[in-house]
């Protein structure tokens, strides 16, 4: 693994959310209106601080009738333990539910957080479900979903490594995601180098204008603070 993504992604980490993202628009890579997750998904370990890594993707079917069969969904997790340990630093786990009944599929538990914390995984992303909140919490392992559901149902991983959408959020492979309580984003290649400066400088401008306003200045003073 290459020790300049490790670097770069301790750097980000370091940063919430909703200053990267306000450091991405000044890229101008992309639309302003791309790249984040919508109001669905959940924080559900915000006591762990930001999370951030290369995605690993997959689908899977939770509600289905019958499970599949034990050696193919075993040799899916594999794959996907594969994927993390070749990654260029830590890795997200992507979830998406392809099957009927989102509302009451889980996704992952604390035996998977064990298993994809093992081969370099620092969380999950997902738009169903997850549960054993308090034993994953406590691993120190990221958790974003729409919520908890108690039972795994009959959950199988059914394509790994794949394109998905996650809560409005198109995702590949190997994207970079970064997510803290506020929500999680998409952080584009182009110009990532230069995202802890441009954040730094946000956030020393924003400190002053908030400072500016607490000051008593006028509407004028405030005007011509947020326009320049």
């Amino acid at each position: 693994m290459s020790d300049t993504s490790f670097e770069l992604v301790k750097e980000l980490a370091r940063i919430d959310t909703p200053t990267l993202s306000n450091a991405v628009e000044q890229l101008g890579v992309r639309n302003r209106i791309q790249g984040f997750t919508d109001l669905r998904l959940r924080c559900l370990t915000p006591q762990l601080g930001t999370m951030c890594g290369f995605a690993v993707t997959a689908q899977a079917v939770t509600m289905a009738p019958q499970a599949g069969a034990r050696e193919k969904a075993v040799s899916r997790f594999l794959k996907m333990c594969e994927a993390l340990q070749d990654l260029p630093g830590p890795g997200v786990v992507v979830i998406q539910e392809a099957g009927p009944h989102s509302d009451f599929a889980t996704h992952c538990g604390d035996v998977l957080s064990t298993l994809f914390q093992r081969f370099g995984g620092v969380g999950l992303v997902s738009d169903a479900g997850v549960r054993d909140l308090d034993e994953v919490a406590a691993m120190g392992f990221h958790l974003f979903a729409r919520g908890l559901v108690v039972s795994h149902a009959n959950f199988e991983i059914v394509r790994v490594q794949v394109p998905v959408t996650v809560c409005g959020l198109d995702i590949e492979p190997g994207d970079l995601l970064h997510g803290d309580l506020n929500g999680v984003i998409k952080v584009p290649e182009e110009g990532r180098e230069k995202l802890a400066g441009l954040a730094a400088e946000i956030t020393e401008q924003e400190s002053g204008l908030r400072d500016c306003v607490k000051d008593g200045a006028s509407l004028g003073e405030i005007y011509r603070r947020f326009t320049h």
